[in-house]
């Protein structure tokens, strides 16, 4: 299966990364919907499409005002968002409000529960595990036959967090890593992860390989998370860019 990164950064875009926003093509799948979200067409294939959101923060639900761009250039004729239902609530009352954006794109708003199951095109199920975060949010675990990945984002990155048991064996681990060691001091300040707590989380949950998301936009391009530190830890290690495909 192929999951392929549209926006790889956290809180606002600059000019290398756009926010969070990931696909599965072959099964209909978005996980977020950051400013990303206009790069889609490209890539979707299938009839309908079911966003799962992890939180509403505006960097992770801004592109759900692209909708209708996305609906235009593609053959869909289903999209579904996923979330908690509180968060939902809040797309609709806030980001859909009369006088930001008084015009709704025709998605059907479906209530995520927590640590139940969502059946997934393939065969497929996606379970939804609470993560520690300002306001709250969640993180994914995706299964097919033969295939397993976890999405998890705007968390601590703690390596023997709660969650680390739910993503146990996962092929593919895509965690966000928002500061490098040297800014540790910020993480917990701000709910996000430095480098190596993510690197050991990913050792300790015995994921296969690990892709690094949600980059500080201020941070230097050529190596915003000090990746070397990440890779002594967990060699299996990459840094996420907008557009990189990855199979899995």
């Amino acid at each position: 299966m192929k999951f392929i990164l549209l926006g790889t950064a956290g809180y606002h875009p600059n000019e290398q990364r756009h926010t969070s926003c990931s696909l599965i093509p072959e099964a209909g799948v978005m996980l977020d919907a950051g400013t990303a979200v206009f790069r889609a067409p490209r890539y979707l294939a299938t009839e309908s499409l079911d966003i799962f959101l992890t939180h509403t923060h505006l960097d992770h639900v801004a592109g759900l005002t692209y909708l209708f761009n996305t609906l235009a250039q593609t053959e869909l004729k289903t999209v579904r968002v996923h979330a908690e239902e509180a968060k939902l609530r809040a797309v609709e009352e806030h980001l859909f409000a009369d006088d930001l954006f008084p015009k709704r794109p025709p998605y059907e708003p479906v209530p995520l529960p927590v640590d139940g199951e969502v059946p997934l095109a393939g065969g497929g199920r996606l379970t939804a595990f609470p993560l520690e975060h300002p306001g709250g949010a969640l993180g994914f675990r995706l299964d097919w036959p033969g295939h397993s990945m976890a999405y998890v984002t705007d968390t601590w990155g703690d390596p023997n967090a709660e969650y680390a048991k739910r993503i146990a064996g996962v092929n593919l681990l895509v965690h966000e890593c928002f500061f490098s060691d040297e800014r540790a001091e910020w993480a917990r300040t701000t709910g996000h992860t430095h480098t190596t707590p993510v690197a050991q989380l990913a050792r300790h949950a015995g994921a296969g390989r690990l892709v690094l998301i949600h980059i500080n936009p201020l941070a230097p391009a050529e190596d915003p998370i000090g990746l070397a530190t990440a890779q002594a830890v967990f060699p299996a290690t990459v840094l996420g860019e907008d557009g990189l495909e990855v199979e899995f």
